[in-house]
């Protein structure tokens, strides 16, 4: 894979990129947490990036179709850097509110519908379909590994430091990302020359692919579940980590740290197996999986102990996640594979969502009890899927399909280049 020099740029791009985005994850927990005290504003938080993030996907899936990829990448990681540069400067100032973070988490909102399908499309064009669930499973690790390294080093710059010392680490891995966009070839999707449609027709096109593309939409839907029942919980690790076993903010931190080693051992896991087929069984029964295991996660009192079963949970998600995606992108054709990309991105603007009836369930009846009660209803749902969905129990000869007609189409392109 990495023999391929534009994937090498993309990776360390997605590196830095990632590094920089999960730590602050961790510097805005803290800061939020300083600032209010309450549970519930870590929820605000949340909500605020979501709510653009679920508009401004459509929006971001169909520009990514119709402009050139590279140059939204970058031109939305500068507005990232810009938001980081700004929260650095009020720090520096000693101005910040709690409402200066709820602006620029809507900031942030509107920038990620744009960068993550562009990231998406432009991998998949990089590295092609025999490679991409390898691909895919690349992109995940370095996510997964970024939130391990991510909040180990952005905890200790706080602590040995401060915040400040945080945004201005921040600062330099999104600079570097921006660089690293410049070693990737521009990249189209294949609608180039073709004449364009009105924005909102191309988004309306988004839909109608959807809906007459029924595997695809089971996939989105199924991938949307986990996300939005019961990964939110890592937003509430604070009040989880105060009220099931008191171990404060360095409790935090090594829960943060255990759930990343377990999101890249499981991208290692699906690494391993290949691009081979049997992807539904290992989707559904690690989705399951991750719901008992982070129920269990819960119930355990001892805070060692119960440090296993939630790595096992998210290698699990982890691997659930990368079949999902990459059976996704194999199952859409290029030319809409910006506004799939975007509908994909709906996960990452649920799971904020979902932190406001966890954050609010959490405040009322406690942090394990809301929790433990989402794992219940995502086995249920599940469950529900395999039995009543026989277009998803059809997903592995619908992805061998797809896939044939995919490297047929880049074969027959490449002929009809040396002939030219």
């Amino acid at each position: 894979m990495f023999s391929i020099a534009q994937f090498r740029w993309l990776f360390l791009g997605n590196a830095a990129f990632f590094f920089a985005m999960q730590g602050q994850m961790l510097t805005r927990t803290i800061i939020a947490w300083d600032l209010t005290g309450e549970a519930t504003s870590l929820a605000y938080i949340n909500l605020v990036v979501a709510i653009p993030m679920i508009f401004a996907s459509l929006l971001g899936g169909a520009i990514t179709d119709r402009v050139e990829r590279r140059q939204l990448v970058i031109i939305g990681q500068c507005l990232i850097m810009a938001n980081e540069i700004f929260i650095l400067a009020l720090l520096l100032t000693d101005r910040l509110e709690f409402w200066h973070m709820l602006c620029t988490a809507f900031v942030a909102g509107c920038a990620f519908p744009f960068i993550m399908p562009a990231r998406m499309a432009i991998t998949a064009t990089v590295v092609g379909p025999e490679k991409l669930q390898s691909g895919m499973a690349f992109s995940s690790g370095v996510m997964n590994l970024s939130r391990v390294i991510g909040p180990a080093i952005m905890g200790l710059v706080v602590a040995q430091y401060s915040a400040t010392a945080a945004y201005m680490l921040s600062v330099v891995l999104y600079s570097t990302a921006i660089l690293c966009m410049f070693g990737v070839q521009r990249s189209h999707s294949n609608t180039s020359g073709k004449p364009k449609e009105k924005l909102l027709a191309d988004i309306g096109q988004g839909f109608s692919y959807v809906r007459s593309n029924r595997p695809v939409l089971l996939c989105l839907v199924f991938g949307l579940v986990p996300m939005l029942l019961a990964m939110p919980f890592q937003s509430i690790l604070v009040m989880l980590a105060e009220q099931q076993w008191g171990v404060g903010e360095s409790g935090v931190g090594t829960l943060m740290a255990i759930g990343g080693i377990g999101g890249v051992l499981g991208s290692i896991w699906i690494l391993r197996r290949g691009d081979n087929a049997s992807r539904l069984k290992l989707m559904l029964g690690s989705t399951a999986a991750f719901g008992v295991l982070l129920a269990i996660f819960v119930e355990i009192d001892s805070f060692y102990l119960a440090l296993f079963p939630l790595l096992l949970a998210n290698m699990c998600v982890s691997a659930s996640q990368t079949i999902n995606n990459a059976s996704i992108q194999i199952l859409v054709d290029d030319s809409v594979r910006g506004r799939m990309s975007s509908f994909m991105m709906l996960s990452f603007a649920l799971t904020p969502v979902g932190v406001f009836p966890l954050a609010i369930a959490a405040d009322n009846i406690g942090a394990a009890n809301a929790l433990f009660g989402a794992c219940m209803i995502l086995l249920a749902t599940v469950v529900a899927f395999y039995l009543f969905s026989p277009t998803l129990r059809n997903l592995d000869g619908n992805i061998k399909i797809a896939r044939a007609k995919a490297i047929a189409k880049k074969e027959a392109a490449a002929k009809a280049a040396q002939a030219n």
